[in-house]
């Protein structure tokens, strides 16, 4: 299954204006006169990487196709304080309304997007691929996934559909990873579904057994230690992809990227991320 991302994005932006809007932005409607005309540029108030400028600009558009949104910098640039990221000119009326929305999204992605510049930067020593994971805001995904391709990290998964990911609890709820691992293929075999099949592993013995049992794509190590991350690493040999996940951070990345295991990930990406000081600002104000 492919999403289509642009509509997704669209979908879930006018449920954020209902939710926002409702039945009328009546400070503005009642403040501003419908013949008011401006512009206002989003202003840095801190450095930090851009994401998210297709999207400020579908919100604009979505409230008002006639106000002229002019991109300043490029997806994925780095900004410092003070540097002017877009403008838009039209309806004040249009700008008002639009705004915190438009805010909302660019600010948390460029927050994402910076966060993965900084991790990515810290393991460009190694074969290693950052990526995200599904711990993302609910109705946000496309958006916070978006981010992390712009800040250089990449995407795991979309969703349950698009990989099969046998983890802890399926492997306990099904009585095994053998069992897990058959019903897998049976399924697999009955649908006619092509889907790659990555598998955790919490110690050497599930590793042991996942080996002996192929019929993976990828194995993921979860919350092994680094000394234990190049036992495993060593025991695979390159027969499948691998995955360390679980205990990872800023503070431990580069360690463990230099194990050069295929990828990591980390939910931190998009769960623990702090918006960038981005302000939107009438020129006239300026």
């Amino acid at each position: 299954m492919q999403i289509d991302e642009k509509a997704m994005m669209l979908d879930y932006i006018r449920l954020a204006l209902r939710e926002d809007v409702g039945d009328g932005d009546h400070t503005t409607l009642a403040c501003i006169p419908a013949s008011a005309q401006d512009k206002a540029v989003l202003i840095a108030k801190e450095g930090g990487v851009i994401a998210g400028l297709e999207v400020a600009a579908m919100v604009f558009h979505e409230v008002d196709p006639d106000i002229v949104f002019t991109p300043l910098v490029e997806e994925g640039q780095e900004v410092a304080m003070g540097d002017h990221v877009f403008s838009v000119e039209g309806s004040s009326r249009s700008i008002l309304t639009a705004e915190r929305l438009s805010l909302n999204y660019i600010q948390r992605m460029s927050g994402i997007a910076t966060h993965t510049r900084r991790l990515v930067r810290l393991i460009g020593h190694s074969k290693t691929t950052l990526l995200d994971t599904r711990k993302t805001t609910p109705n946000n995904r496309v958006f916070e996934k978006m981010a992390v391709r712009i800040g250089g990290g990449s995407n795991h998964r979309f969703g349950l559909f698009d990989m099969i990911l046998i983890k802890d609890n399926h492997i306990d709820f099904c009585g095994g990873i053998d069992q897990a691992l058959d019903t897998v293929r049976q399924y697999l075999e009955q649908t006619g579904k092509k889907l790659p099949v990555e598998i955790e592993v919490r110690d050497f013995e599930e590793l042991d057994q996942v080996l002996r049992h192929g019929g993976v794509t990828r194995i993921m190590l979860d919350n092994f230690s680094v000394s234990d991350l190049r036992k495993a690493l060593e025991i695979i040999d390159h027969r499948y992809e691998t995955e360390a996940s679980g205990g990872i951070n800023e503070r431990n990345l580069a360690e463990y990227a230099s194990t050069n295991v295929d990828f990591i990930s980390v939910g931190a990406l998009t769960h623990h991320v702090n918006a960038l000081d981005l302000s939107l600002k009438s020129l006239s104000a300026l």
